[in-house]
């Protein structure tokens, strides 16, 4: 009797290394999720565009549109430097579709 308890402790043993074996590659397909992309998605004039938009709102010079008043949102600056680097052809991403 002694050696049936010395085989099903050993097999036991044998489960837990097998479970604890699958779980690590699930980490590592996590990692690699989280890698960063190469290209830029944003050129440097771009994003110097945003820049020179900020400014001008700090300033309170920043007018939107035909109406002509004065941009008081940070998100709606950043929108109008972008829009404005799109104008010029710069490499600035398209703008999200509404939906």
């Amino acid at each position: 009797m002694a050696t049936k308890k010395a085989v099903k402790k050993a097999s036991s043993k044998k489960a837990t290394k097998k479970s604890a074996a699958k779980k690590t590659p699930a980490k590592k397909v996590a990692k690699k999720a989280t890698t960063k992309s190469s290209t830029r998605k944003y050129s440097p004039s771009g994003s110097k565009n945003v820049e020179t938009e900020m400014k001008e709102m700090k300033k309170g010079t920043l007018k939107s549109g035909r109406s002509g008043k004065k941009v008081t949102s940070r998100k709606q600056a950043i929108a109008i430097g972008l829009s404005e680097a799109r104008r010029a052809g710069k490499k600035v991403p398209p703008p999200p579709k509404k939906g």
